[in-house]
């Protein structure tokens, strides 16, 4: 389809990407192959020196890899994307393409436990500082920023407290102050959020969750306009963080469903935070669709829905925590999120354990935290397993 771009996000998921293929397939093929040969060397003089559009070797670009990450440029309504290995090689894509020793970044508090990790130890190797902050306070975005800050990084909603941050007012201070934005969309995805329709710069996804969806592969993907392209592409190919085309070819196949599995969780997941709110167990509640939440009116402004993903606290804490992870049956008690079945995890004991508690409570993650990935079970039976597991706390 030519006019793809204006279509809905529902059909966006269907065709987006495809292109036309030898033998006339309906889906990309999997061109499972390290290197393409030249028609002769003139061609590969020319494919060198990008005077011809073609293929050379696959940590270069590859026909699969190209429809996925053309899929999730057109969702996200970016002009280009790079799909990496894993979520985390889309992280070090961003810093790699856009710091230099001397830098300044400055980071959500909330935010994955290794994105933290890798700008406190990987990056300060090369003398790239970061403050962190509560990047749903303005004012503390505002005051962290120095003049060598080249970076303002949100993941909004913050993993794993929920915590929303207003993208578009953020987008202006980073405008002010001669830095780029960049925005972990993947509790969103591309179908309830759209960063860079905010202002953003450049949008990430680890596609492990719900751009796949299915708990079966380990992707990542940086969406960034024509201006930052060619960078971002120079940085990829040289670190080689590069996606397998048969991966890429499971989360392109992957997003055809996108559209209806994100609206059917955000939908159970309202019911279940409902429900859970009322729990003489639960001391606290994150979820962007209930109005207690403290950003409700924002994440209503720049999202489409609340989402999936809730986080609360057990009056219990770290024991009671413990004790709801090892009594729930449906709910899969294992990291990741986003993926058709129902997961449960423990932050302070799981994901963010190699953090220290004073980082951790820094940013919100208390010892009773749980998180909930809402998958797309039936809601009722969800309920069931969490009404279990709680009356053992």
């Amino acid at each position: 389809m030519e006019n793809i771009r204006k279509a809905s996000d529902d059909t966006k998921v269907i065709h987006g990407g495809i292109g036309e293929y030898e033998y006339g397939p309906v889906v990309p093929p999997i061109y499972q192959v390290s290197t393409f040969k030249f028609e002769d060397v003139d061609h590969g003089a020319r494919l060198f020196k990008s005077e011809e559009k073609g293929y050379i070797y696959t940590r270069m670009g590859n026909p699969t890899i190209e429809a996925l990450e053309n899929s999730v440029a057109i969702l996200e309504n970016g002009d280009k994307a790079l799909a990496c290995s894993s979520g985390m090689a889309a992280v070090h894509t961003v810093l790699a393409s856009v710091l230099k020793t001397g830098d300044h970044v400055v980071c959500s508090e909330a935010v994955y436990g290794p994105t933290n990790i890798i700008l406190r130890t990987l990056m300060t190797k090369f003398g790239i500082e970061s403050t962190f902050v509560d990047t749903s306070n303005l004012e503390h975005v505002k005051k962290a920023i120095k003049p060598n800050t080249t970076l303002i990084y949100v993941e909004s909603p913050g993993n794993p407290t929920l915590v929303v941050s207003d993208i578009e007012a953020i987008a202006k201070i980073a405008k002010e102050n001669n830095a780029l934005l960049c925005v972990d969309n993947t509790f969103m995805s591309p179908i309830l959020q759209k960063p860079l329709e905010l202002g953003a710069n450049i949008v990430l996804h680890s596609m492990t969750k719900y751009l796949n969806g299915h708990a079966d592969v380990v992707a990542g993907i940086v969406i960034v306009n024509d201006d930052l392209y060619p960078k971002f592409r120079k940085t990829l190919n040289l670190t080689g963080g590069v996606i397998d085309p048969f991966n890429a070819f499971l989360v392109h196949r992957g997003i055809k469903t996108l559209y209806l599995r994100v609206w059917h969780q955000s939908k159970s997941a309202e019911k279940i935070a409902a429900w859970l709110e009322k729990q003489p167990q639960i001391s606290w509640i994150k979820y962007p669709g209930l109005k207690s939440h403290p950003q409700h009116d924002i994440a209503m402004k720049q999202q489409k829905a609340p989402g999936s993903m809730i986080s609360f606290g057990l009056e219990g804490g770290l024991e009671a925590g413990k004790r709801m992870m090892n009594n729930v049956h449906l709910c899969q008690l294992a990291v990741s999120l986003g993926g058709v079945e129902s997961l449960i995890q423990h932050p302070a004991s799981m994901t963010h354990a190699g953090m220290t508690r004073e980082d951790r409570l820094a940013g919100g993650i208390t010892d009773g935290l749980v998180r909930v990935s809402v998958g797309i079970e039936n809601v009722d039976d969800i309920l069931g397993d969490l009404k279990h597991a709680l009356k053992q706390v």
